[in-house]
């Protein structure tokens, strides 16, 4: 740092055309990222947008200040003599450089703001004859005027918080005393009330003896810059939370969808009281592969007291704690109701009425089947749920679905009911819509069809398997791909 405020200072300036192509580069990458920061969505409500704009404002900010320095720098020291050489009127060449104020082709209502942020004052302190003298961006800094005379070091300290003054006190003393160089930073009071942040830096001058004669400084306002730097640090720390947040959630959710599903992850066979086996029975859960969020999908299947057995999908709208606990909560109602010997017509409608007055309302499609092996009669209803898909010999149809809305779309609902009977070979497979991937273009009435022609191009295959494992294991190769969007289940049952 130059030693003294006068005439050898202002014989030390760099080259004019160095600076020029400081300026130019700063002013090109000033423009890029200000073209990043407006391509930035100014989400409020996303922790991650909000981050990104906030590092987009402070490297804004940070630029602005150096080029704020850079444009100090190329005008020289105001008194000085390359200063007047350029301008004697304002000490700079008007006709080569433009003014500061436009140097970054800051708009209008971010001028004052940016010159606050970016220009330094510059102070010196004679401890020989006493006597002060400051820029005049140091009075702007402090909000004085010129004929309010400069702050001795005794009369710096009334300016600054309380808690900041030992700060500013240590580092003066360490300088006058000690000879060290200055490097604080603290807040100050100006007499309009505004505070601001002033970052501090300077030095010793020492006269021929090696005793310190005067304190020299620059201090600049870094007010905007450090807030800028706290608001990142704010939404660096709310997007830190809102992934922590993210992890719980996602682990309650699969514990909690792993505690409802059924437990096998085989074959199930009915009856399981160790008579011939009536159908046997496999599923599976496919999570999405784009989102890290448990949904509300489920199957199961259950032998009810009277022998018959019952095979349910369905799909609970949302995804997380939420969906899931939903989940649970229908599928433990539909296992109760189904367990005390209701067909699956008015099953639905009590499971409609049952979500449309919960406290916390949600859609959901389900799919109901009830087998009764003695008869090998299939009864089932859905609600707003794709319909099953029965192979026999190879070949592939999807049954015709009885009337059912969406569960909570609409109280008082009804739900029809539809019968079929099976032949011993049969292959029923029940899904949920996440199933099939949804393709780009296209609407979800023709990514269904195009799913269920999809599925019914395996029967050949399925015909070759042996149990429904198998079955499950073809379905999972050919529709676990990476782009399906949702979540899904499949159960897969074969009559005996």
């Amino acid at each position: 740092m130059p030693p003294h405020l006068h005439e050898d200072r202002a014989t030390a300036q760099p080259e004019p055309g160095a600076v020029d192509a400081l300026i130019s580069q700063a002013r090109q990458l000033r423009g890029r990222v200000d073209a990043v920061r407006r391509d930035a969505a100014d989400d409020t409500e996303d922790p991650r947008q909000r981050w990104q704009r906030a590092l987009c404002d402070l490297a804004v900010h940070q630029l602005d200040d150096l080029g704020e320095h850079l444009g100090q720098l190329r005008e020289g020291l105001p008194g000085s003599d390359a200063a007047a050489d350029a301008d004697p009127a304002r000490g700079r060449d008007t006709a080569t450089y433009p003014p500061p104020e436009t140097f970054l082709s800051v708009p209008a209502p971010g001028r004052a703001a940016v010159q606050a942020l970016g220009r330094a004052g510059s102070a010196e302190w004679d401890l020989v004859t006493d006597g002060v003298e400051w820029s005049d961006e140091l009075y702007r800094i402090f909000g004085r005027q010129r004929h309010d005379g400069p702050l001795t070091l005794d009369e710096l300290p009334t300016f600054l918080f309380a808690e900041d003054q030992p700060v500013l006190s240590t580092a003066v003393t360490g300088c006058l005393v000690d000879a060290r160089p200055i490097d604080c930073e603290f807040r100050i009071v100006r007499p309009d009330g505004a505070v601001r942040t002033v970052h501090m830096v300077g030095e010793p001058v020492l006269d021929a003896a090696g005793a310190t004669a005067s304190m020299w400084a620059v201090l600049r306002d870094v007010s905007e810059l450090r807030r800028s730097q706290r608001t990142l640090r704010e939404t660096r720390d709310s997007l830190q939370r809102e992934r922590q947040i993210a992890q719980t959630e996602h682990r309650l959710a699969v514990e909690l969808q792993e505690a409802v599903l059924p437990p096998w992850r085989g074959s199930l066979r009915f009856p399981q009281d160790g008579g011939p086996p009536a159908v046997d029975l496999a599923a599976h859960y496919l999570p999405s592969a784009t989102s890290a969020l448990i949904g509300g999908d489920w199957y199961d299947a259950l032998q009810l007291p009277d022998g018959s057995a019952l095979l349910t999908v369905g799909d609970l709208t949302g995804h997380g704690v939420s969906a899931t606990s939903g989940m649970a909560m229908l599928l433990g109602a539909l296992r109760g109701m189904a367990v005390a010997g209701l067909e699956p017509g008015p099953l639905m409608g009590w499971l409609n009425q049952m979500l449309d007055s919960s406290a916390q309302p949600a859609l959901g499609s389900a799919l109901c089947c009830r087998y009764h092996p003695a008869d090998r009669r299939l009864v089932w209803s859905q609600a707003g749920h794709p319909a099953p898909l029965l192979f026999r010999d190879g070949t592939g149809r999807q049954l015709e679905a009885p009337e059912g809305v969406l569960l909570g779309a609409t109280a008082g609902a009804q739900y029809g009911q539809a019968a079929l009977d099976v032949m011993p070979g049969d292959l029923l497979v029940l899904h949920t819509d996440g199933l099939t991937p949804r393709r780009p273009g296209r609407g979800s009435a023709a990514d269904a069809s195009a799913g269920v022609r999809h599925l019914l191009e395996l029967g050949p295959r399925f015909a070759q398997a042996r149990t429904p494992q198998e079955c499950v294991r073809i379905v999972v190769e050919e529709l676990g791909a990476p782009e399906r969007e949702d979540d899904a289940c499949v159960l897969i049952a074969k009559f005996h």
